[in-house]
């Protein structure tokens, strides 16, 4: 049989009342059959949404009506029809079939049906990620990107790509994952920032969107052992002003995510409000001073777990950073604050209402002799850090930078119930398939 090319193929999100009585042609898979009579209708989706078909006996050859019935679910179509305004269809319209093709007929045994588990949908992620729900949130998070990069270009920054095998620890090796480099150690790396404290020499201001592997057991709503970071760093920069960056991208990106996927909120029902600068700072000092006064036993200097950020960050209805945390519990690389060595030019940024740090940064070591001291009394080898350290030795500046982590600032945006959510193939510790 020869098949006829169809017209041009519109998207499901094109379709609207003022195309009523137009004939168009879409191409999308079944999500949806249910048979009544000498009728068939059809849930079409495609990367845009979804739309109902009418299919009536009578309308079609006898041999494409047939195939129409025994269609099965996650079949591959060409509808071609005519467009007719209800209000009581999804989008407010439905197509009424006139002509019908099936370009890749699907096993009858989906596997995904009505009530299924939540670990029965992760080891079917590869199929569960069709789900209208898993595409809104998926089509969020490109938004989200998109505007962060458009924000830092707009600032002057720069985007760099940067090596993810790396030979030392960045945050601490405790939560480096090993790799067999050529009969040689090499390690995942957990984040970009000193490769980008090169950059800065030659280009000031340098950010990148990448992932970081952490390779710690945690196994919480708010942990991934592979997420999406976008990290920045720059030059000439203190710890005041790498903050007022840090708010105004976050508040800019929200903002354009708002207004760009509208429709993905809608479809979600959640109701985002994007954040206002400037966010409210409180030191460590004072969120421990917070933590005890709600009767959470805490110790002065450990770092914060997720208890402690849940409970301290439902406080706040705005993001908001916590500076100055102390030596101890952040990296070698963090600048001590010169009126009070204890503490580091450091902050975390919190997002309200229970859900945590989305962000982390500060102030780096600009001087050769204090980053050595650092280094040593974290235990580290300076042979190992030698070009890190020439970085000090040649044209040092102060300079400042963050990490924020995509999928968390997702899951906040949508009141996610857990991270797995807001990522395309969670990586936990308990999960590597598929």
């Amino acid at each position: 049989m020869v098949v006829e090319e169809p017209g041009e193929i519109l998207h499901i999100s094109t379709l609207s009342g003022k195309l009523n009585g137009q004939q168009v042609v879409l191409r999308g898979w079944i999500y949806t059959k249910r048979l009544h009579g000498r009728l068939v209708f059809l849930t079409l989706r495609d990367s845009t949404g979804l739309v109902q078909v009418t299919i009536h006996k009578g309308q079609l050859p006898e041999e494409e009506f047939e195939t129409a019935q025994e269609v099965t679910v996650e079949s591959s179509v060409t509808v071609g029809g005519q467009v007719k305004a209800d209000p009581r269809a999804p989008g407010g319209v439905e197509v009424q079939c006139t002509t019908f093709q099936v370009l890749a007929k699907a096993f009858d045994d989906y596997p995904i049906q009505v009530g299924a588990g939540k670990e029965f949908l992760l080891d079917k992620r590869h199929l569960h990620i069709r789900s209208p729900t898993v595409t809104a949130i998926l089509k969020v998070k490109a938004s989200f990107i998109q505007a962060a990069r458009e924000g830092l270009g707009k600032n002057g920054f720069i985007e760099v790509h940067c090596p993810l095998l790396i030979n030392v620890a960045c945050e601490g090796g405790a939560t480096l994952f090993p790799v067999n480099y050529f009969k040689r150690k090499a390690y995942l790396s957990q984040s970009v920032q000193l490769y980008q404290e090169a950059a800065i020499t030659a280009l000031e201001k340098v950010y990148s969107v990448e992932p970081s592997f952490r390779a710690e057991k945690s196994r919480t709503r708010r942990h991934l052992t592979e997420f999406w970071q976008i990290e920045a760093e720059a030059a000439n920069t203190p710890l005041t002003e790498i903050l007022k960056i840090q708010e105004n991208l976050l508040t800019t990106a929200c903002r354009l995510v708002r207004e760009r996927s509208k429709a993905e909120f809608k479809f979600l029902r959640r109701r985002f409000k994007p954040p206002k600068p400037p966010f409210q700072r409180i030191t460590y000092s004072k969120a421990v001073e917070i933590l005890r006064g709600l009767d959470v036993e805490f110790e002065w200097g450990e770092d914060f777990g997720a208890v402690e950020e849940r409970v301290l960050s439902k406080q706040f209805k705005q993001p908001f950073f916590v500076t100055h945390f102390p030596r101890r519990c952040k990296a070698f690389y963090h600048d001590p604050d010169p009126t009070d060595p204890e503490v580091t030019l450091s902050a975390d940024l919190l997002a309200p209402r229970g859900f945590g740090e989305i962000a982390g940064g500060g102030q780096r070591i600009s001087d050769f002799a204090l980053l050595v001291e650092s280094l040593k009394e974290f235990k580290l080898n300076p042979e190992d850090y030698e070009w890190y350290l020439d970085l000090r030795r040649y044209g040092s500046v102060v300079h400042s930078g963050f990490g924020m982590g995509v999928e968390r600032v997702i899951r906040w945006m949508l009141r996610l119930p857990h991270i797995r959510d807001a990522t395309l193939f969670p990586r936990t510790p308990a999960r590597v398939y598929p």
